[in-house]
């Protein structure tokens, strides 16, 4: 059985020590749990030790996990980490705290809208980042590199997001540390100050080149069930 609670322990700790390591301060690292595919009693679990930064792949799935959850810890955020379609905006939206995975015009400008409608009935504010493609891989998500930089001036200029970091996951198989180091050049470039990078694999390096956030899952969770 896995020990959510000592897991949570345990990769705290290596976040530490990465961050020492990397003269940073642990507190501009966060990790982000994330629950894809497991039970949310999983994520009660994780909140009932603690932690409350979480990360989904899923609308439709957190949809089925989250609300209760929030409603019993209100105090949690929760992060959309997979690609988000327009027609699941508006549920995004009502739900998540941070989207990092703003790719695409069409996207922007259908989050811009939903924002805005909800500006007339409600406080809350989406904090967004962008996700780019840093292997420019034609079957994962994310905005090109050669595309990125008028893209991010769009999203904050043109739509008016608050943008206030990129996301990257990098190759399978490829190093990754050369795609933590081109984040943090394009972040720099627009003055962004987050980066969400880093997985169960390879978190310590992310941190060693900046990320502040990292998402974990299968490290904390165990092994996904099969779908």
């Amino acid at each position: 059985m896995v020990d959510i609670a000592a897991n949570l322990i345990a990769i705290e700790e290596n976040i530490a020590d990465a961050a020492r390591s990397a003269g940073r301060n642990l507190e501009t690292v966060t990790l982000v749990a994330v629950g894809k595919a497991h039970p949310g009693e999983l994520s009660r679990v994780a909140l009932a030790a603690g932690h409350t930064v979480f990360g989904e792949n899923r609308v439709q799935e957190a949809e089925t996990k989250w609300p209760t959850l929030k409603a019993a810890y209100p105090d949690a955020q929760l992060h959309l980490i997979g690609p988000l379609q327009t027609n699941k905006v508006r549920h995004a939206v009502a739900l998540f705290d941070v989207i990092e995975t703003v790719d695409r015009p069409k996207l922007a400008a259908a989050l811009a809208k939903e924002m805005a409608r909800l500006d007339n009935c409600s406080e809350k504010r989406i904090e967004c980042f962008v996700q780019i493609n840093t292997g420019a891989e034609p079957q994962k998500a994310g905005v090109m590199l050669e595309d990125a930089d008028a893209f991010i001036e769009s999203c904050c200029n043109d739509h008016g997001l608050w943008v206030t970091g990129l996301m990257c996951i990098p190759p399978a198989g490829e190093e990754p540390s050369l795609h933590f180091a081109l984040l943090r050049k394009i972040a720099e470039r627009h003055g962004l100050k987050k980066l969400s990078m880093g997985m169960s694999a390879d978190y310590e390096i992310a941190i060693a080149f900046g990320a502040t956030h990292v998402r974990v899952g299968s490290a904390i969770f165990g092994d996904r069930p099969p779908r």
